[in-house]
């Protein structure tokens, strides 16, 4: 091995670098007391994608304390916010508190999948309210487990509303026989 730097080694096809653990901690305490990732990337020379493995491995539970996903509800919402052009993924990035727009980006593939998902089962039960004869298994067990994810997905929002009736003390489903306002 070549020593190019007493901050890493280079290996002697000059393609990948070894940093030392001294120094990945440094840039990884750096990053946390307020270096941009851009500064610390160009200084080192390093890839994006290797200073995030090195945060996600060797930061502090304080750092990884601040990043939280979104909840289902922040993340339909940032979606909607871009498929209706309300916000950019920059602006996206900045008002959710988003370490990057890459963030954004897979929050809407998996509401791309989510959608696609969802007009398949459609679909599915469309062709079975046209047909008289019997579904197939194979439709039959996709339409279960649809199903299933449903009530997981209810049982869920029923969670998050009790949760909420109780921290913010509001009732917040309609009750029986109220009147319409």
């Amino acid at each position: 091995m070549l020593e190019k730097d007493s901050a890493f080694k280079v290996v002697n096809d000059g393609r990948k670098a070894h940093f030392s653990k001294q120094t990945i901690l440094e840039v990884v305490r750096a990053v946390e007391r307020g270096a941009t990732r851009r500064e610390l990337i160009n200084r080192y020379g390093m890839a994006k994608s290797t200073l995030c493995d090195w945060m996600r491995e060797h930061g502090s539970a304080t750092y990884h304390a601040k990043i939280r996903p979104l909840s289902p509800a922040d993340r339909r919402s940032l979606v909607r916010g871009i498929e209706e052009g309300r916000m950019t993924l920059a602006e996206a990035k900045i008002s959710y508190n988003l370490t990057s727009t890459l963030v954004v980006k897979r929050y809407l593939r998996e509401a791309e999948k989510e959608k696609t998902e969802l007009q398949r089962i459609a679909a599915l039960m469309d062709k079975n309210e046209v047909r008289s004869e019997a579904i197939s298994s194979e439709d039959a067990k996709a339409l279960k487990k649809a199903l299933e994810e449903a009530e997981l997905k209810i049982r869920a929002l029923n969670t998050l509303i009790d949760v909420a009736e109780e921290q913010f003390k509001i009732p917040i489903r309609k009750k029986p026989g109220a009147r319409q306002s």
